[in-house]
């Protein structure tokens, strides 16, 4: 975790040169968040450990308890909207929520259609398999059968790795790892800190066995919500300099041994 948080800070200090190009305030979005007293929120609620459900079917993880952080900073409560990720960027842009908070991938791509905040934390786009696999390095791909999640940066790694026989291409990540249990597909690739939590929760069956691609990620706003976004930036920043992103990381992004 020390390496990806200092990726990160490199990642962060470039980002956070281009702040000033987000301050314009007025246009209404952060009086329109108190007004309402809540901050909505849309998610995938099938991602852990930034965010998924407990046994009692309540949202945890490491992007839930930032959420509600920022909320309660705000004077505002959360609401979470799950939403299927391949059209998470348009329900933003029609108005269904205020904000992803998600587990991002800040892209260019994406870039063009919403803003986002500096990154908050670094993750990698990686290969998964079980134990048993050989599958070692992305040359061992060639031929193989691989899953990753429809409409995700995952997905856009995949399609970069030479000579798959097929990418299969599911609505939720847990999804890719039922199918690799049962040996359906021969790897998975998904975001680390998703790869790293399964190989810590099934450690007899999953491991991580290279990395794709890195990649930071941030909250996303809609390109007009200029106010909104540096209020909430400006929070996010303090809780960074705070170390409360540290110690979300140490309850919830404890990489595999």
């Amino acid at each position: 975790m020390k390496k990806a948080l200092i990726v990160w800070l490199s990642l962060f200090l470039v980002v956070a040169l281009a702040a000033p190009a987000v301050l314009a305030a007025g246009d209404g979005s952060l009086d329109r968040v108190k007004k309402a007293g809540k901050l909505v929120i849309g998610i995938d609620d099938a991602y852990p450990p930034m965010e998924f459900r407990d046994e009692n079917n309540e949202l945890i993880g490491f992007d839930i308890d930032l959420a509600r952080e920022i909320g309660r900073r705000l004077g505002v409560e959360v609401e979470w909207v799950p939403t299927e990720w391949s059209g998470v960027i348009l329900a933003l842009n029609s108005g269904k929520f205020d904000i992803i908070l998600s587990a991002m991938s800040i892209t260019e791509e994406r870039a063009k259609q919403v803003d986002f905040s500096p990154p908050y934390i670094d993750m990698g786009q990686v290969v998964v398999t079980t134990t048993n696999s050989k599958i070692n390095t992305l040359d061992d791909l060639k031929g193989k059968v691989i899953g990753t999640q429809l409409g995700s940066t995952s997905a856009e790694a995949a399609r970069t790795i030479p000579g798959v026989r097929q990418i299969l291409e599911y609505p939720k990540f847990t999804e890719v790892f039922l199918d690799l249990a049962i040996g359906r597909i021969d790897a998975g690739v998904v975001d680390l800190l998703v790869a790293n939590y399964y190989a810590n929760s099934r450690p007899n069956v999953f491991r991580v066995a290279c990395e794709v691609v890195p990649e930071p990620i941030g909250i996303a706003y809609r390109k007009q919500d200029d106010d909104l976004q540096a209020a909430i930036d400006a929070i996010l920043i303090d809780l960074i300099n705070e170390g409360f992103i540290d110690k979300l990381s140490e309850k919830w992004l404890a990489p595999a041994e």
